[in-house]
């Protein structure tokens, strides 16, 4: 058996999410199903980051063991011919047998899109987040540096987790509008339950006037969930890149309908 390494691009939106779930479509229970029927042989896999309903990833990194017979140069048209047509396996690449898609994980970058206007679209409503309000993008770059370094991020935390604690690393926040669509790029050592999705809802929220532009601070030292925002829908996120010592996956999301859709 040999370790390989491949990136998971999917769109999350009939999806339960990334990881296996009794009863319910999953990534994971997908992707582990068609790798199964390929080797011939029960096969798990690991993820860099486990995404949650309705999110996409355009590079999502997993790890698993595959037969050393299987010609590794076929196993992406093998398994994308299988796979649902919303994921895809690429790049598979053979790692050390001490790799873990996981824990040697050293950066992961979200993406968030958000359609910033009055009315919906009825192409973009699945891969993108919508707010009406008028967002002032220069206000919310601001308050998010706030955010920036090290910090217990517990108010940003939807479900805290079982062990680990709530203290976590974001090494940058940026923000750009390109006509109507603002998109968002937060990078840190790891992201707790929906805190990007709540880190953007509270960023909507000033970037509207609902919210002083000031309030980040006093949100991370009340280490309450009540005191952030709203959490940002799903369909706009996207876990677009995860680093490693000697590699990354970074790929920019490709699923948008041209900007020429109104």
């Amino acid at each position: 058996m040999q370790k390989v390494r491949a990136i998971v691009r999917y769109d999350g939106t009939d999806f339960f999410g990334f990881q296996r779930q009794r009863n319910a479509p999953t990534i994971a229970s997908a992707l582990e199903g068609v790798l199964t029927e390929l080797f011939h042989r029960p096969t798990s896999i690991i993820c860099a980051g486990r995404t949650d309903a309705g999110v996409h990833a355009s590079g999502q990194v997993v790890h698993f063991a595959a037969p050393q017979a299987f010609p590794l140069e076929r196993l992406s048209i093998a398994a994308n011919s299988l796979l649902p047509q919303a994921i895809t396996l690429h790049q598979p690449h053979v790692v050390a047998n001490d790799f873990s898609a996981r824990f040697d994980a050293v950066k992961r970058h979200y993406i968030y899109l958000l359609l910033n206007r009055r009315e919906r679209c009825a192409l973009r409503s699945r891969f993108t987040g919508h707010d009406y309000h008028q967002l002032d993008v220069p206000v919310m770059l601001a308050a998010a540096q706030a955010v920036c370094g090290q910090h217990d991020f517990r108010s940003f935390c939807a479900q805290l987790p079982q062990s680990g604690g709530t203290v976590r690393t974001v090494y940058g926040v940026k923000i750009e509008r390109c006509n109507e669509l603002v998109r968002f790029d937060i990078e840190g050592n790891g992201f707790l339950h929906r805190m990007v999705r709540v880190l953007v809802g509270t960023l909507l929220e000033i970037g509207s006037g609902r919210r002083p532009v000031g309030d980040i601070p006093r949100i991370l030292a009340c280490r309450d969930r009540r005191a952030a925002g709203m959490t940002a829908e799903a369909a706009g996120l996207y876990l677009a890149g995860v680093t490693y010592p000697d590699y990354s996956s970074f790929t920019l999301p490709s699923l948008l309908p041209s900007a020429e859709v109104t």
